[in-house]
């Protein structure tokens, strides 16, 4: 008979699992700026381990759907379209980011997007995370079956909950594992194209003439619109990189060499590789098809056995190296997009509903979402999927970088720095949220064919047009009213005297010290100082700093913030 816990026992295991929870190497800072004292990595290890993240195999599957839809030609030339669009866009988020230290949910809020509008941005990069876990989980699960004769569903399972212990502990966790393993992953890499090298020269000869199944052999409109559209549902693939990147020292007090390398190279640089990976599915189909069918060419493992055995004439040998390249791969990527994905929701929950158990709470809801999907067997549906899913992806990342670039950059409507907390934002900025919408709708009808065949295979950039356009536009027109619903004099001062953001207040409802980025200076309904923690879980206060009278009353007071707060 199971003994049911006593009333007092079961909130004392409740508080001890919040404890357990909100340690800070567990928590990492899914709802906060992360302050100075916790940042000890270096530039080149933020580095090392955002792009240890792009070990995903989903490039190679992505690269061979487009090859085998529209052909190699086509397809080569819409990796590069979308590369360069990605790459370009990503450098505005990651320097915000990095110089202010915040994750993606965090980035929007300030971003022209307000507090609840960026909630349901959030929604949109939680999806990106569990959609790319359930696909690279595919992908692994593919690997156990052929390699150990695994049931898909069984795989599937392994798959899911492999990642969860090594994400537990978040940054201090994954810098280790990242670095770890990035030398042999490398190795795994390069070695499909060496061994056809060497063991089948002529391998290469007529990829880019190769038609794939019902495609053209030369480069057509709509298949480099098409293929680039399914290319560019990576380009939320920013927020991951950013969710390592915010850990990046202080701008201020790091060689500008040391600190740009490493922004550029974790931030938009991840796509580099990530072309470099899609055009080799792409090849790899080609390679392989004749063998193997269309439909398994677009499978990594099988990629990787073809071009193994190309040069490894044991069966065994091949599949043993080609398992590993997969598993290796799956669980560098998974790590990431699960974390990235548990952030998120935090995000996400935090804001609706007050509450915040834990990081590790919506962890488990992140997986279990993504295990459903793959249960679903969404892999046979990849295109469609990401297809759909990169036009509004788009046009959330387009306006945000509109906002960075030229309200903010150009125009100087937008506050300078991002503000985050709940106190200095209205619900909802237009500027962001509305191009947003205006950039999602348009692109989703133009994509479901309104427009014609050719603004069908082409609406991602009709979604990254629209959101550019109206960003400005929205903000000349409401003269940037909606950014700040106050001023934040404390963000202020930092901004003049950056040193002063590894100091100190003290946070009157739970009675712990935050650095100052992550403070509200004067709370009306807690009395006093609070930290964005406790501003954005506390339930019932309505927003009162934020009342007119309250304002004013504020900016008439001295409140003594010219003179620095004391160290710890």
């Amino acid at each position: 008979m199971t003994t049911q816990p006593t009333p007092s026992a079961t909130p004392s295991r409740w508080r001890r699992f919040q404890d357990w929870a909100a340690r800070d190497d567990i928590e990492d800072y899914s709802l906060r700026y992360a302050p100075k004292s916790f940042r000890r990595w270096s530039p080149m290890a933020c580095a090392v381990t955002a792009l240890g993240g792009i070990a995903y195999l989903a490039d190679y599957s992505i690269g061979a759907s487009i090859a085998v839809s529209h052909g190699a030609s086509s397809a080569v030339i819409a990796i590069l379209v979308a590369a360069a669009t990605i790459f370009l866009t990503g450098i505005p988020i990651a320097y915000y980011a990095a110089k202010y230290n915040l994750d993606m949910d965090l980035l929007t809020r300030g971003a022209g997007f307000g507090y609840f509008g960026s909630t349901l941005t959030s929604i949109i990069y939680a999806s990106f995370c569990f959609i790319f876990f359930a696909l690279e989980g595919s992908i692994m699960a593919q690997a156990m079956k052929l390699a150990f004769h695994i049931p898909l569903p069984i795989g599937y399972v392994i798959g899911s909950l492999l990642i969860i212990p090594l994400v537990l502990y978040g940054m201090s966790a994954l810098a280790k594992f990242q670095v770890w393993t990035q030398p042999l992953w490398l190795i795994l890499f390069a070695a499909p194209l060496v061994m056809i090298a060497i063991g089948d020269p002529s391998g290469f000869d007529g990829f880019l003439s190769w038609a794939g199944d019902g495609g053209s052999a030369r480069v057509t409109a709509i298949g480099v619109g098409a293929g680039a559209g399914v290319a560019l549902s990576l380009i939320a693939q920013i927020g991951e990189q950013v969710d390592y990147l915010r850990f990046m020292p202080e701008k201020s007090e790091t060689p500008k060499l040391r600190w740009w390398s490493a922004v550029l190279a974790a931030g938009p640089g991840w796509v580099i590789l990530g072309a470099a990976k899609q055009i080799c599915g792409a090849f790899l189909a080609f390679y392989i098809a004749g063998q193997v069918g269309f439909t398994r060419a677009t499978e990594p493992i099988e990629q990787f056995l073809g071009s193994y055995g190309s040069l490894i004439h044991s069966h065994a040998a091949a599949l043993a190296i080609a398992t590993v390249m997969v598993l290796l791969s799956q669980i560098k990527i998974n790590v990431t997009n699960a974390y990235s994905g548990s952030l998120s929701w935090s995000n996400f929950f935090s804001r609706v509903l007050h509450i915040h158990p834990g990081r590790v709470v919506w962890l488990a809801l992140h997986i279990a979402i993504a295990l459903a999907l793959m249960l679903g067997n969404m892999f046979t549906l990849l295109n469609t999927i990401l297809g759909f899913y990169s036009n509004v992806a788009i046009a959330w990342v387009g306006a945000i970088v509109a906002d960075l670039v030229i309200n903010k950059g150009i125009l100087k409507i937008s506050p300078p720095y991002i503000e985050f907390k709940r106190a200095y934002l209205y619900p909802i900025n237009p500027v962001g949220f509305g191009s947003m919408i205006a950039g999602s709708v348009l692109s989703i009808l133009a994509y479901f064919g309104v427009f014609g065949s050719l603004l069908a295979a082409w609406s991602p950039y009709l979604a990254l047009a629209v959101a550019v356009v109206l960003t400005p536009i929205i903000a000349i027109a409401t003269r940037g009213k909606y950014y700040l619903a106050r001023p934040n004099p404390l963000r202020e001062e930092i901004e003049k005297e950056p040193l002063w953001a590894g100091q100190t207040l003290l946070d009157i409802v739970d009675g712990k010290r935050y650095e100052l980025p992550d403070m509200v200076h004067d709370c009306p309904f807690h009395g006093g100082t609070v930290s964005s923690l406790t501003c954005t879980l506390t339930k019932d206060c309505e927003e009162q700093c934020q009342s007119p009278s309250y304002a004013d009353s504020v900016v008439a007071q001295d409140l003594g913030l010219r003179a620095a707060p004391a160290r710890d």
